[in-house]
């Protein structure tokens, strides 16, 4: 039994805190950190009504490493599971390692002033986690996530080689809101609107974003449209599986949300550069969060189904030639909602949360250094997702896939 601090009190760190309560032979102390405290004490209430444990709350200022460093310190945790914002990354990564605390997250590093996902920054912390004999996870979420779990466990039981993969993430949903984001909008938002970027022949080729589109029938959801966007496990999938030709992900969004977002681009509403309103610099996209709905307030009027996963080319396992599979989960948003009190786009990536800092709590998982979710056994981190709320199947498809 081990002590966790997590740091982010959203719809992810509010699931993957309840979720840790529900596993408490392994999570024998929980600590939750916000840069708003009451957000902490409002998941620790629910926390308590639903699971019975007490969580421990603090505010904390993420970007601030000594704060940080000094209430890793007073805690004592075994870990930090951070589920604050991308920005915040390598400062609690410092924190951990002034502390001598292990370290793990769900998304990678990005730089405020420019939407560029890269696992560079991480990466280069590989030497001074590997020399304080500590270890970081990375991406421990769904995509990033079981996404690359899912990856490598079809590469370790169905296919000896990953030719081509294509990540499929639906969001079926329907939250009754004209325009609003299902995590946290600034992050969303930089995400949709970066140029789109997928691996192949050996380099990232770049095309405009939301400029690639297909649409597919998704089961327990229909037919979607879904565009081609860049995401982080697309470069560590490239690094881990050295002979995939192509790998792409893809994303649905309906007419309502491109239609709202077209004009929010047009009008300059998604800049991240800081412009001057009546004497005072704003950046018009952290604006914009401020007046959208809050993602975790949207759990108790979301309807419907998520269907993420991954489907692979490549050469079968058992010698009988280049077959396809499909592996898959689906969560459904209400029953993610009565069970924690989120939506299942919090639920999706909370889970996983838990999951991963189960993987390193336990010994599951370990090693001296900065890791990604493609370096070690998939079976374990499966095994855990049926057991505690999202179930997956595989399927072989008679074809790859005709685009």
């Amino acid at each position: 039994m081990s002590k966790v601090l997590v740091i982010g009190a959203g719809g992810v760190g509010s699931v993957a805190v309840h979720k840790m309560a529900m596993n408490s032979d392994i999570f024998s102390e929980i600590v939750l950190a916000s840069r708003t405290k009451s957000k902490c004490d409002a998941i620790a209430e629910s926390v308590k009504q639903r699971t019975g444990v007490t969580v421990e709350t603090h505010q904390i200022d993420a970007d601030d490493v000594a704060a940080t460093t000094a209430l890793l310190n007073a805690v004592k945790p075994k870990l930090v599971v951070n589920l604050a914002l991308p920005y915040q990354d390598l400062s609690i990564m410092d924190a951990c390692l002034a502390a001598g605390v292990d370290y793990m997250d769900t998304a990678n590093y990005e730089p405020k002033d420019v939407a560029k996902f890269e696992y560079r920054w991480q990466w280069d912390y590989q030497e001074r986690f590997k020399e304080a004999g500590l270890m970081a996870l990375l991406g421990s979420g769904f995509d990033p996530g079981v996404t690359s779990v899912f990856a490598m466990w079809l590469k370790k039981h169905k296919l000896k080689t990953i030719r081509t993969l294509d990540i499929l993430d639906c969001n079926g949903g329907d939250h009754g809101q004209a325009f609003a984001t299902n995590f946290n909008p600034e992050i969303n938002i930089r995400e949709v609107t970066a140029p789109a970027r997928h691996w192949e022949n050996g380099e990232f080729v770049e095309t405009p974003a939301m400029g690639v589109k297909q649409s597919f029938d998704f089961e327990a959801v229909g037919p979607k449209n879904m565009y081609m966007m860049y995401h982080e496990e697309l470069e560590s999938l490239a690094r881990f599986i050295p002979e995939m030709e192509r790998a792409r992900f893809w994303m649905t969004f309906g007419d309502e949300y491109i239609k709202h977002l077209t004009v929010l681009q047009n009008v300059g509403m998604t800049r991240i550069d800081p412009v001057t309103y009546n004497g005072v610099e704003i950046i018009p996209l952290q604006f914009l969060k401020a007046v959208l709905p809050e993602p975790a307030s949207l759990g108790p009027t979301t309807k419907g189904k998520t269907n993420i996963g991954d489907i692979a080319t490549g050469e079968a396992l058992d010698g009988s030639g280049e077959k396809t599979f499909y592996i898959k989960n689906i969560c459904d948003h209400e029953d993610a909602y009565e069970e924690t009190g989120n939506q299942a786009v919090s639920y999706t990536t909370g889970v996983p949360a838990m999951i991963g800092a189960a993987m390193v709590l336990t010994g599951a998982w370990k090693g001296d250094g900065v890791f990604n979710m493609e370096q070690f056994d998939p079976d374990p981190f499966m095994d855990m997702l049926n057991k505690h709320g999202l179930p997956w199947t595989v399927e072989e498809l008679p074809a790859p896939l005709p685009f």
